[in-house]
């Protein structure tokens, strides 16, 4: 079975719909801003249209790029990460939050605690 087209029943084309989330989401731009930079590339769309689009593609073309990229991770034969732990305040509390970070510096994983001992560390990294 195919997945479904998600673009399907809209009059806009995915390449400038893919164009908009991109713009919004990769650069440190408003909505505003993308409206005005699609205007001068002759594309009308209100500002409101680009925050519906990027609540409706933008997790889909997030797990696009994450499944893509988790296929050059396993081609990279240097791929590493390391676990990091800082200490947290929660409503006044310590806890301790836990993180799995790659080579590139992004969050694999991440884990809140209130304990820092063995058990805690071997339940994060299951």
């Amino acid at each position: 079975m195919t997945k479904p087209n998600p673009f399907r029943h809209f009059k806009t084309s995915p390449e400038i719909i893919r164009l908009t989330v991109m713009m919004y989401v990769r650069f440190p731009l408003s909505l505003r801003n993308v409206e005005d930079l699609l205007h001068e590339l002759g594309i009308d769309v209100s500002y409101e249209t680009v925050r519906y689009w990027w609540n409706r593609f933008g997790p889909i073309f997030a797990a696009d790029i994450r499944r893509k990229r988790v296929g050059r991770i396993h081609a990279y034969s240097n791929w590493k990460w390391h676990l990091d732990e800082i200490f947290v305040k929660i409503n006044g509390v310590t806890h301790y939050l836990w993180r799995a970070v790659d080579h590139e510096g992004e969050v694999l994983e991440t884990y809140v605690t209130k304990h820092r001992d063995r058990k805690a560390a071997l339940r994060f990294l299951k």
